[in-house]
């Protein structure tokens, strides 16, 4: 019987690259399939570096708590493909696209491509957008895959709404090696008349973001200009011209989620459905979930690795800004329970391990460095990572997989320690994989 792992695997071989940004070729095969794209849900389209992923959560718990039915679009998966497509069932809840749909969507997309030249995620993105337009929904959240002016997302003409949260360095080898550069990829989703709410960013970001969006004529409603959000007596508050918001505190954990959930909720602030109804904002904010951000892993064969006491966190930070994040929030949590950190990690080749792992100088007692299984390019060794923790002056080893990094960890520690699994979303997945007793499907 035809499946997705093997509709995917002959995907990948369609063409040489597993990223290639381009608009041509999905553009020819969107026609080909009679413009699916066309017949969307209003599109809510999201871009940046660090919060992409926590910022669609959180929109997507406010619109659904307003009673919309709420399509997403995310990449990469964790554990299985389908979670990159979510549906709104006709009950309201969205959830992963099932097998058999899928199948069918992939299937009828390839038939249609006929072995044309296409990347993997291009020609998902228009099965997704396939199942997108064959499926009813009030709303879809399409977040971009990479960068934004030619990812394969970017074929929306006219969006209700355009988010760009916090740019970074990141992806430099195909983005550019300057923050200005990223940011004039990731403004490429502006559109003419259509609003982009703006995250915090740096300087020289927010003035290619002015730039972009003065030549295109798209309207900006910018952190620290237009809205602001921060923490005070245990609360958010959410400040804009014309309304001021005393919310609860989002569910996800850390710092960096006031910056998602403040630019979360002035994007909702923007739509009519959301405007006047601060109980479904509220809600939202304390509903929404987002596996491997700072996520706990309270039960399972890896916490149980762990002596009495101790904590086992996740997240699939993998940047110099995500590192700086991570250290904030595990500082944070030393703060209100004192526990040693211990940090296990693995990360791909091209990322700036340095300038991810600096920020733990100080916080971390030691490092245990790992290998990334099946990963699609090739991770650092658990060796040469090791080697990049001793040169920013931190304490590292290496070990095989997860389980003898928990375990080695534990002989070296026997009491109550707070240990964090970190950099790379893929080895994210691998661990909630390996919780849950399956495989991981190939990304």
């Amino acid at each position: 019987m035809l499946t997705s792992d093997k509709l995917l695997a002959d995907l990948k071989l369609l063409h040489p690259k597993l990223i290639d940004l381009s608009l041509g070729r999905i553009e020819r095969l969107l026609e080909k399939l009679g413009d699916p794209h066309k017949r969307l849900p209003p599109v809510i389209h999201i871009a940046g570096t660090n919060g992409k992923g926590s910022t669609t959560a959180f929109m997507k718990a406010m619109l659904s708590a307003a009673g919309l039915r709420v399509h997403v679009y995310t990449s990469p998966h964790l554990v299985r493909f389908h979670e990159r497509i979510e549906l709104s069932g006709s009950d309201g809840i969205s959830r992963p696209i099932g097998e058999e749909q899928l199948v069918d969507v992939l299937t009828r997309t390839q038939a249609v491509n006929d072995g044309d030249d296409i990347t993997q995620f291009e020609i998902t993105t228009a099965a997704a957008f396939l199942a997108y337009a064959e499926t009813p929904a009030d709303v879809l959240l399409l977040e971009v895959g990479l960068g934004g002016r030619l990812d394969a997302t970017n074929v929306i003409d006219r969006p209700a709404l355009t988010v760009i949260t916090p740019i970074s360095l990141d992806h430099a080898e195909k983005l550019g090696a300057t923050i200005g550069k990223i940011a004039a990829e990731k403004a490429g989703i502006l559109k003419r008349g259509v609003t982009c709410v703006v995250a915090q960013q740096t300087d020289e970001g927010l003035d290619v973001i002015r730039q972009t969006a003065a030549r295109v004529g798209a309207n900006l409603v910018i952190w620290g200009q237009d809205f602001d959000a921060f923490e005070q007596n245990g609360r958010l508050v959410v400040q804009t011209e014309t309304h001021v918001l005393d919310l609860p505190l989002p569910a996800l954990v850390g710092r960096h989620q006031i910056v998602n959930a403040g630019t979360a909720v002035a994007a909702a602030l923007q739509l009519d459905e959301l405007l006047q109804n601060e109980a479904a904002i509220e809600r939202g904010l304390t509903t929404a979930k987002w596996p491997a951000r700072m996520q706990r892993l309270d039960s399972g064969p890896l916490p149980d690795l762990l002596g009495r006491g101790s904590e086992l966190w996740l997240d699939g930070g993998h940047n110099p800004s995500a590192g700086i994040a991570l250290a904030q929030t595990l500082a944070d949590l030393e703060e209100r329970a004192s526990k040693p950190l211990y940090i296990v990690c693995g990360m791909m080749g091209l990322k700036d391990a340095a300038g991810f792992l600096s920020p733990f100088r100080g916080i971390a007692r030691h490092i245990v460095t790992v290998p990334i299984p099946g990963a699609h390019e090739a991770p650092f060794t658990p060796d040469a990572l090791a080697d990049v923790a001793h040169r920013v002056d931190l304490s590292a080893e290496s070990a095989v997989d997860i389980e003898s990094a928990l375990k080695r960890i534990e002989l070296l520690d026997g009491a109550p320690k707070r240990v964090l699994i970190c950099g790379s979303l893929y080895l994210a997945g691998h661990v909630l994989a390996r919780q849950e007793g399956v495989e991981v499907q190939g990304n």
